[in-house]
């Protein structure tokens, strides 16, 4: 493989891996978020008096939770993604630095 192939596949996993780093930052604050508003809405149904209120409220906790769940599935997801992306660009550069033996 040329040279000028094998750095842009490093340089294209090196974009790919801080696309993932950046989306594994961002799901990790919308996951912050979203525990943030759960804790407030389990802290306010505990002090809610009105059935139809309480009612809202756990609808809305259960909305929150499954959406926390799959923000945690999408980190796995990510963190696999990046471990994979990881290990590909430690093979690309060892493969252009190791020297050409015909």
């Amino acid at each position: 493989m040329s040279i000028s192939f094998t750095s842009s596949i490093i340089n294209r996993l090196k974009r790919e891996i801080a696309d993932i780093q950046k989306q594994i930052t961002n799901d990790k604050t919308k996951l912050a978020k979203v525990s943030a508003k759960i804790k407030q809405l389990q802290k306010d149904s505990r002090v809610s008096s009105s059935p139809s209120d309480l009612s809202s409220k756990m609808s809305q906790l259960t909305k929150l939770k499954d959406e926390a769940s799959k923000l945690e599935a999408a980190q796995t997801d990510l963190a696999k993604q990046l471990s994979a992306k990881n290990a590909e660009l430690r093979q690309q550069t060892a493969k252009s630095t190791k020297p050409n033996s015909i």
